[in-house]
């Protein structure tokens, strides 16, 4: 099972999700380097808006990363896309981080798990313009309450790392409409995060 090098166009989960089996039966470094090329530029982003610190931001690259090659075995298509599982890694290792470097370390509040939302969102296309540091995989319970609408533009969002105007174009809803929901949805997970201190 051999996958062609492709063009930034053409990667697919699909493809992405190939080059994960390939990595996972073949251990083909040839793969892992064009996952690695795909992946490392969006999560040294994400990594270096969570933390203020290049250095920080490249070692949860460099062990996400390393991660995926030790673990590309566990991945399932079935489950979610390459993207889903790999930004899961980077968020729980960025939670080990955060929790590594806190004094108390089961003293961890909602505030710190929820950034505070401004009252305007950014006019901003950037996919990084609200954080990313929402840890879906902590707030399972809560994120499941959100009607279907919202829960779909927050998966795609920040599941999934794709831009507003993405969602926009993918979905057929205008850029209002998708900011509105992400709006809706960020307030209603705080509220409920809130309320659960």
């Amino acid at each position: 099972m051999k996958t062609n090098s492709a063009s930034p166009q053409d990667i697919t989960p699909e493809h992405l999700a190939a080059l994960l089996a390939e990595v996972a039966v073949q251990r083909s470094r040839r793969a892992f380097a064009e996952l690695f090329k795909h992946f490392a530029p969006r999560l040294q982003s994400f990594a270096t808006r969570q933390f203020g610190n290049e250095q920080t931001a490249m070692d949860l690259v460099q062990e996400t990363m390393t991660n995926v090659w030790h673990k590309a075995h566990l991945f399932s298509p079935e489950k979610g896309s390459p993207t889903t599982w790999i930004f899961t890694i980077a968020r729980n290792i960025r939670f080990d981080i955060l929790r590594k470097s806190k004094k108390n370390q089961n003293d961890i509040s909602a505030e710190e798990l929820w950034p505070v939302l401004s009252e305007e969102m950014s006019d901003s296309d950037d996919e990084f313009a609200i954080d990313q540091t929402i840890l879906l995989q902590e707030i399972t319970s809560y994120y499941n309450q959100l009607p279907d609408a919202q829960r779909e533009v927050i998966v795609s969002i920040y599941i999934e790392g794709k831009s507003q105007q993405e969602v926009s174009d993918e979905l057929g809803i205008p850029l209002g409409t998708v900011k509105s929901r992400t709006r809706l949805a960020l307030q209603k997970l705080r509220e409920l995060i809130t309320d659960h201190d």
